[in-house]
């Protein structure tokens, strides 16, 4: 069995930022092969007090630690925050600092996020994946950015098409699978001779 973390930084209740996560979550059950996995949400708001408590005193509360040691013993992690200012929140950088050096190295992680304009998806390529890659976390090629007008549209086949792809990608992480490549028409070229028709020099 694969088990995901899968991190939400949303400070409202109900968030779009929870509703992306989920969906990303469900989306990578459907592409795993043998759908045989267990997903653990975490709402960083609700350990917003033992965050701040752990960066004054340097230890998490036995909740706290408990939650962290899921997120680092998973096989793969979902992590999603809203956009402000440009970058992730506060709230969700918080929970990184607090980790222990190296504890994320090498773990798949599908970083999406959410904002109110499309102006903010950079982030997820200035900020977000920049801090997973200092943390050595393998990140999938597709980031996930969902703006009010994704939810507000009367369709979300653009959004629901970069779930499905972000998610397939990760799937394949988790699975030891590489993302397919197109196939190079020069690994196996055609022998000369063959191309002589058969002849010899």
């Amino acid at each position: 069995m694969k088990r995901i973390a899968v991190i939400s930084a949303g400070l409202s209740e109900p968030s779009s930022t929870r509703l992306l996560a989920d969906r990303l979550a469900a989306a990578t059950e459907r592409a795993l092969p043998d759908r045989d996995v267990r997903v653990d949400v975490i709402e960083l708001r609700d350990h917003a007090h033992d965050l701040a408590n752990n960066l004054l005193t340097g230890f998490p509360s036995a909740a706290l630690r408990a939650t962290i040691g899921g997120v680092t013993t998973a096989d793969g992690l979902i992590a999603v925050t809203p956009i402000f200012n440009a970058s992730y929140s506060g709230l969700f950088k918080t929970f990184f600092d607090v980790l222990e050096p190296d504890s994320l190295t090498g773990m798949p992680v599908l970083i999406g996020a959410t904002g109110g304009t499309a102006r903010h998806s950079l982030a997820l390529e200035h900020a977000i994946r920049p801090m997973f890659t200092y943390l050595r976390s393998t990140v999938v090629p597709t980031s996930v950015f969902a703006a009010s007008e994704d939810w507000a549209s009367a369709t979300t086949d653009g959004l629901n098409a970069r779930i499905a792809r972000a998610a397939g990608e990760f799937a394949g992480v988790l699975s030891g699978d590489r993302p397919g490549r197109p196939a190079d028409p020069y690994d196996e070229p055609v022998p000369f001779a063959q191309l002589l028709g058969g002849g010899t020099a």
